[in-house]
């Protein structure tokens, strides 16, 4: 007898529709084809010793089971569960009736438990694309499938449960879960807060000022001046996860495996911090088994590297192409994949080797010229790619003792969200341009453009610090979301109004503050 069911395999973030085809003929063989690995075609012993355990017989016949599409190469455990069942059904233990309105998908332990799996919610996408009544996966990952509505979600923790679904005599309610109602209630769920930090005023204005135009910032300051206990807290004043990009990131997460046991949304923007010893392979994704990168991992969030110029030069220079197309195309001999890579670049590192160079109180005791070989470790295009470069300097003893408690995250937080609604509806008409970090050449001419006054500013700033031309479109993006900041949250101000009025000299001036990296004079030469 012949019997079908329906899995799913990932390709990138995206799923595609498996076919098992089972039939159970007079002989007594076993097998598996259609470009399977290793861990599918031991799927035979433990489909084998689950049946036995939840009391069923592996039919002693032969069994052929074919995997279609054939050139789609199939990896993992999760086959598991539709192999089981289709056996069952070919051998007229259960009925065959139902198996091909549901997408099924899971792991068997030799107990006959259902182990939960990874790439569950870009499964339940397809199958609700394709018009499948439900899906039955493990338990644990019901949660996560169930986000996707108008799909009935089944969850099963043991073969025996699976099969009495199919065959009626078990009852399963479908897992139901208020997808808007869950997102509302964790968006504004942090560990950390603005609130603890002491002192860096100057600092939380920079990241403020990032968040609310979606720039890349680098920090520059000493050991223990509070570079990564800061760079922590930025997801905390970002504006919220909207449920297009919660989904999107949470395909992602599960995907990778990286979502929380019973988790079904990530409600909160992520923030990977990967250690500088990270492979190119690793940040960027790819591998013999395809899997999202870190790059990727912080898409819609934070990619933080910390002691970034320790990171082999490698590593950095694999992110400029994603820094500018938001994409990143993993091509390999086998395959060739698009993950997303949306993500914000929060860098910090020493200023030179000793770590104390421009220290108001302790003395550099590097060489002349070790400064500025230690900062070429970082290329020019990657440079180019920041926008804001700051110098931390470390908080003095009155400021670090005070108990007096800093601005709260949540009102940083609520002026980044007022500047970036004026970005959404600036850039309304624009394809692929959500915040002032992506504008290009044509849309700072309209949106950007400087009076005599503030051109004089920056003419002077640009000679009198030499610096490098590529300083330009920089500064003048920084200064139309400082701009934005400003206007968005003065009273009276309508949003219509406020999107197309002028860069002033103080945003201009503020913009040219944050470019400390790109003055030719910085690390050149020992403080005096």
């Amino acid at each position: 007898m012949l019997v079908k069911t329906y899995g799913a395999a990932v390709q990138g973030i995206d799923a595609i529709v498996i076919t098992i085809e089972v039939s159970v003929e007079i002989g007594a063989t076993f097998n598996l084809v259609g470009l399977a690995d290793v861990a599918v075609k031991e799927s035979y012993q433990r489909v084998r010793a689950a049946m036995k355990q939840s009391g069923y017989e592996f039919p002693r016949r032969s069994v052929l089971v074919n995997m279609s599409p054939a050139d789609v190469r199939k990896e993992g455990a999760a086959y598991d569960l539709p192999i089981s069942l289709a056996i069952l059904a070919a051998s007229e233990v259960m009925p065959a009736g139902n198996l091909d309105r549901y997408m099924i998908m899971g792991e068997l332990s030799l107990d006959g438990s259902v182990l939960p799996i990874k790439g569950v919610l870009p499964m339940a996408i397809k199958a609700r694309e394709l018009g499948y009544t439900g899906i039955i996966v493990p338990t644990a990952n019901a949660r996560e499938a169930a986000v996707v509505n108008n799909l009935d979600v089944y969850g099963v923790d043991t073969l025996a449960r699976a099969v009495g679904f199919i065959n009626g005599s078990e009852v399963i309610e479908p897992t139901v879960v208020n997808t808007r109602e869950e997102f509302g209630k964790a968006v504004a769920d942090f560990d950390f807060d603005f609130s603890e930090v002491k002192g860096q005023e100057n600092v939380k204005r920079a990241f403020e000022v990032a968040c609310a135009g979606g720039h890349n910032i680098l920090l520059v300051g000493a050991p223990g001046s509070g570079k990564s206990m800061m760079a922590k807290r930025l997801p905390s004043i970002l504006p919220p996860l909207t449920l297009h990009e919660a989904l999107e990131t949470t395909k992602i997460h599960s995907v990778s495996g990286k979502l929380k046991k019973g988790s079904m949304l990530m409600t909160t923007r992520p923030f990977r911090s990967p250690h500088h010893t990270i492979s190119p392979v690793a940040l960027v994704g790819g591998g013999s088994n395809p899997m999202p990168g870190e790059i990727s991992l912080a898409h819609n969030g934070v990619l933080f590297l910390d002691e970034f110029p320790e990171f082999p030069r490698a590593v950095l220079e694999v992110m400029r192409q994603p820094l500018e197309d938001r994409v990143i195309s993993v091509s390999r001999a086998r395959y060739s994949i698009d993950y997303p890579a949306g993500f914000m670049l929060v860098a910090s590192m020493n200023p030179c080797p000793c770590g104390y160079y421009n220290h108001p109180t302790k003395e550099c005791t590097c060489m002349p010229g070790q400064v500025s070989r230690y900062l070429s470790r970082i290329s020019g295009p990657l440079m180019d790619r920041i926008d804001l470069q700051v110098e931390i300097m470390p908080v003095p003893f009155e400021e670090l003792s005070s108990m007096e408690a800093g601005e709260k995250s949540a009102v940083i937080r609520e002026r980044v969200v007022k500047a970036r609604a004026l970005q959404t509806l600036r850039f309304n008409s624009e394809r692929n341009v959500h915040c002032n970090a992506q504008m290009n050449s044509r849309l700072l001419a309209d949106y950007a453009a400087l009076d005599d006054e503030c051109m004089a500013r920056l003419r002077y700033a640009m000679k009198r610090f030499d610096m490098s031309a590529r300083a330009y479109d920089r500064i003048l993006k920084v200064a139309r979301t400082i701009a934005d900041l400003d206007y968005a949250n003065r009273p009276g101000m309508t949003m219509e109004k406020a999107v197309n009025a002028p860069i002033l000299p103080a945003h201009l001036q503020e913009a040219i503050s944050y470019r400390n990296l790109d003055r030719s004079t910085w690390g050149s030469s020992m403080p005096s």
